[in-house]
């Protein structure tokens, strides 16, 4: 799984979620250093701890709270509920400032998690740039890919969509796509994610209508280069 870029640490903010276990897994894996975030710490290095069970030895994996993880990391990856999401942005937005924001949070409002919901904005991570500010470079990636596909070392059979601020924030987003195991297309600016959002709801539906767990989707008609 290492695609031989550069290592570096990579914050999960609400790190001890199913999805945020998963790419902590993913990136560890590859050699990255990853530190686990919660806003109960003990919670976080529970959760490090069991995962680096499951890992090589000279895997760098920690947890501690939120705002340490941030503080500590290159790259801060968003997995919190869309209920956590504008409170958790508000309370670490001045550690945020300067890095890049993966958001992986979808607007999903239960209990009609299965209907597209979007907030005012347009979408969450439309969301974040609006509470976080132009100093913050922002992606949005992830949402369509099932925890059940990042806790193992299977071959995803799904694609990653990433939208952001800019060419240069989705180009280095994409290459923690690669190093996560996962195939990443560019799918253009932040104001696509509305779009790339809006996916996790009818994948919910598809799920839950032919009896699966990890519905997906693959990208035809394009060749895919790095």
């Amino acid at each position: 799984m290492d695609s031989g870029m550069n290592k570096r640490t990579i914050a999960i903010v609400g790190g001890t979620g199913k999805e945020g276990k998963g790419l902590a897994f993913r990136w560890a894996s590859a050699g990255n250093r990853v530190v686990v975030g919660s806003r109960v710490p003990e919670k976080a290095r529970t959760v490090a701890e069991e995962l680096r069970g499951r890992l090589p030895h000279a895997a760098s994996l920690t947890g501690t709270s939120n705002l340490e993880a941030v503080e500590q990391a290159d790259v801060v990856v968003l997995t919190v509920p869309y209920s956590a999401h504008r409170a958790t942005l508000e309370e670490l937005r001045g550690a945020l400032q300067g890095k890049l924001l993966v958001d992986v949070t979808v607007p999903l409002v239960p209990p009609r998690v299965s209907t597209v919901q979007m907030p005012p904005e347009g979408s969450a991570a439309q969301e974040a740039r609006a509470i976080l500010g132009e100093d913050v470079s922002i992606a949005a990636a992830f949402q369509n890919v099932s925890y059940e596909h990042l806790l193992n070392d299977d071959q995803a059979d799904c694609d990653v969509l990433v939208t952001g601020t800019s060419r240069e924030v989705r180009a280095e987003t994409l290459r923690l796509v690669e190093d996560a195991g996962l195939t990443g297309w560019d799918a253009g600016p932040i104001e696509n994610s509305v779009v790339v959002e809006g996916l996790t709801s009818v994948l919910i539906h598809i799920n839950k209508h032919y009896g699966s767990t990890h519905a997906g989707i693959r990208i035809t008609g394009a060749t895919h280069r790095a």
